[in-house]
């Protein structure tokens, strides 16, 4: 089985986001945590709303999921996990139906992980007349070298241009809603 892990490429999350989801926290959707208003969605809850990715357990957002091999006891330790969150932070009823909604996350994240693993995952939120609207799209590595790089550094002689040093790596963009 696959599911999503959270994954920084840089340090723009700690920037952006209300709180930074720590690196390789499991990755759900989080889009339960929004309220459907315009009114209650400014600043930096925005920015999470609109493209943020909620990492159990830290509760942070990540811009991007990486895709991972995972197995029932990895889906077990997250479902655990959401289900405290939910009960601590989101007020569940009961750890019964904290593991249920857990578990329904859980599921999503897993169909959103259908990719080959080390594949990111990036999502788009858009409210739409009260209803919270999604949209994912796959990355992947460049296939010289199967790593994510956003530039590569070249040795730069005297005579080089410093825009010849640079390679801005192309990234492969799939789309999927």
């Amino acid at each position: 089985m696959k599911l999503l892990r959270t994954i920084r490429l840089d340090a723009s999350d700690t920037f952006i986001f209300p709180a930074a989801a720590e690196p390789g926290d499991w990755a759900i959707s989080g889009a339960f945590v929004f309220e459907a208003t315009s009114e209650t969605l400014t600043g930096r809850k925005l920015a999470a709303f609109r493209g943020g990715f909620l990492g159990i357990p830290s509760l942070g957002w990540s811009t991007l999921a990486q895709v991972v091999d995972a197995d029932a006891s990895d889906r077990a330790a997250a479902i655990d996990a959401l289900a405290r969150c939910l009960i601590e932070r989101y007020g569940a009823p009961d750890l019964e139906a904290a593991r249920a909604a857990a578990a329904e996350e859980l599921d999503f994240a897993a169909s959103l992980a259908e990719h080959p693993t080390g594949t990111l995952v990036a999502v788009r939120r858009t409210l739409e007349a009260d209803t919270i609207r999604e949209a994912f799209r796959t990355l992947q590595p460049r296939m010289d070298s199967g790593q994510w790089r956003v530039f590569a550094f070249g040795e730069a002689t005297a005579e080089a241009e410093p825009s010849e040093a640079v390679d801005l790596a192309g990234l492969a963009r799939g789309e999927r809603s």
